[in-house]
């Protein structure tokens, strides 16, 4: 096996970092609030649905769609028994369905048209319409449709026409039509073959944990998105299951091709942090003409299909291409008031993640569900009381007083035996911080809660407070345990910032050339290290959160040329970025 080695190109100092964040988050303030009201992290705080299989008790939403339809966001995803309405991308009230007879079809794709907001299922041609969608008053049309398609989407171009995009297939190609939505949405000529799976070119379509497995993945999930004359054709591969599912794109002048393929491809990619998956998402414009990815977000610990949502920044690039902001996405990151350039204007707040591997300890702890499962960045894991009785705790010692400016809770519903159709499940709990471990004080109260399903909620204080202990503590009565996949606390640690990396070594396979092994020397101070890469010097946007001093990934194209940067991390803030070049 034969090997090439990248070396260093040159060294941003981290002060000038932190100016640029600084400038960013302050740029956003001025078309934002400023204020706690529209700062969110992912995943989205939405009351995920427990699932119906007997094999699993888990919640679930997955392959979502949105659109700003009249005064507000409509949000769909499989197997949620209904859909969401937001007017400002964080507050979303729950809408259950009994009207959309095909609620619980996968992958559901929604139509904008006129007055009219239009639904429709995978693999049934069934299509409902609403021009209320605010009340569960859909209507089934004269359908005309023969497609039976899974993950559909729907694109409605400017100069009206209607185009259908389906596929799910480890074999069978993403596929397109024209549909006239005039004629029940009848087919309009033949569909058209679009994009074919490339395993051996691309390898983040290549199934796996690491993308490992000699077999084709699966390509699903198209979207369409125009831009400056352009149609960007989304899919995601290869598998919902995986923390490298992600979204890529094909370009074109025209809806139905021919395609390119984008090289910066996956457009949506998040492996590693708290929560990863980026995958069969769906680019939309906010009310003010910023782009945003909605895409699923993976657990997979009791069931393949255990999923999530994530909202991403998504930034158009003449030079780059199209992108979605995912490096920090699990942290606190403010929803604009206003149009901006995500390119420039970053809507992450700064915020550190104080919490990662420190001491903590708790009321109760079941058999390999210890507390330490709780701050270790890993959804996969979790921490599980022996009871859901009221009283059960779990608490966080900083090891120091810090800035703390907010916390997020992430409960695991370990035990739990829920099946739908349910009402909302709601935890009664209260968070408290203490300087010595004796005196408590509330900064979040859920103790009288009794309609807010919320799993994983982001409590942001009007204003940080200086703390050493950070707990939260049952204050209901469970039918299962008290649990959280993760007690993640963010602020600032008010000490010094990691110390730049040395002895970066970036090694491409040759006999793979999709194939990269990273290592590096162990940075003084660093919790954990942001390795970036893209197709050129100023475009390296993807990332991954590693939090040893050795990586390997199997998710690059074969034919790209490669540019990397790395920077080291802690509870202080971001160190030095040392960039990479052949």
């Amino acid at each position: 096996m034969k090997f090439k080695v990248f070396a260093v190109l040159v060294v941003l100092v981290a002060a000038v970092v932190a100016v640029a964040v600084h400038n960013r988050r302050s740029k956003i303030a001025g078309v934002g609030t400023g204020d706690a009201s529209l700062i969110v992290a992912n995943p989205m705080s939405l009351n995920y649905r427990f699932q119906p299989e007997p094999d699993s008790v888990r919640r679930e939403a997955a392959d979502p769609v949105c659109e700003w339809f009249k005064d507000a966001y409509y949000l769909f995803a499989s197997k949620s028994g209904g859909y969401w309405r937001s007017e400002n991308l964080k507050d979303w009230d729950y809408i259950p369905s009994a009207t959309i007879e095909t609620i619980e079809d996968y992958a559901p794709t929604i139509l904008a048209l006129g007055d009219t907001l239009y639904y429709l299922g995978s693999d049934n041609p069934r299509i409902f319409k609403n021009a209320t969608p605010q009340r569960d008053s859909w209507v089934e049309i004269d359908s005309k449709l023969t497609i039976k398609g899974h993950d559909p989407a729907f694109y409605l171009d400017d100069d009206g026409r209607v185009y259908l995009y389906w596929g799910c297939s480890d074999v069978e190609p993403i596929m397109g039509v024209e549909v006239d939505p005039k004629d029940g949405f009848r087919e309009i000529g033949k569909p058209v073959e679009l994009i074919r799976h490339n395993v051996d070119k691309y390898g983040w379509e290549v199934p796996g944990v690491n993308n490992e497995e000699p077999r084709q993945g699966w390509n699903e999930g198209p979207c369409m998105l125009k831009h400056d004359g352009r149609y960007y054709l989304h899919y995601a591969a290869p598998g919902t299951q995986y923390r490298i599912y992600g979204d890529g794109i094909y370009v074109g002048d025209s809806p139905l091709g021919p395609f390119e393929y984008m090289e910066n491809n996956p457009m949506s990619f998040k492996p590693g942090g708290f929560i990863g998956g980026a995958g069969h998402g769906h680019t939309f414009r906010d009310k003010y003409g910023n782009f945003w990815h909605v895409a699923s977000m993976t657990i997979a610990s009791r069931h393949w299909f255990e999923r999530r949502l994530g909202l991403f920044p998504v930034v158009f690039d003449p030079e780059k291409g199209i992108y979605a902001l995912t490096e920090w996405s699990d942290y606190p990151f403010a929803i604009p008031c206003g149009k901006v350039d995500f390119s420039t204007e970053s809507p992450y707040l700064g915020w550190n993640l104080l919490s990662y591997n420190k001491k903590m300890s708790a009321s109760s702890s079941l058999p390999g569900h210890s507390p330490s499962n709780a701050n270790d960045e890993k959804v996969e894991t979790w921490w599980a009381g022996t009871t859901g009785n009221p009283g059960e705790w779990l608490a966080i010692d900083l090891g120091k007083p810090m800035r703390l400016n907010a916390v997020q809770v992430n409960f695991a519903d370990h035990n739990f035996n829920v099946r739908p159709p349910h009402g909302p499940v709601v935890y009664r709990y209260h968070v408290e911080t203490s300087s010595d471990g004796e005196s408590w004080s509330v900064i979040a109260d859920r103790s009288d809660n009794d309609s807010i399903d919320s799993p994983h909620e982001l409590f942001v204080l009007d204003s940080p407070v200086e703390t050493r202990y950070v707990r939260v503590v049952n204050d209901g009565n469970l039918d299962g345990s008290f649990s959280l996949f993760d007690l993640r606390v963010f602020g600032n640690g008010g000490g010094v910032v990691p110390a730049a990396v040395e002895g970066f070594k970036a090694v491409r396979d040759s006999d793979d050339r999709r194939a990269w092994s990273f290592s590096w020397d162990p940075s003084e101070g660093a919790d954990g290290y942001v390795l970036r890469w893209g197709i050129g010097e100023d475009a390296l946007t993807h990332s991954m959160v590693v939090y040893d001093n050795k990586y390997e990934a199997r998710y690059f194209n074969r034919d790209s040329d490669y540019r990397f940067s790395i920077t080291p991390f802690n509870e202080n803030g971001l160190g030095e970025t040392i960039y990479y070049n052949d």
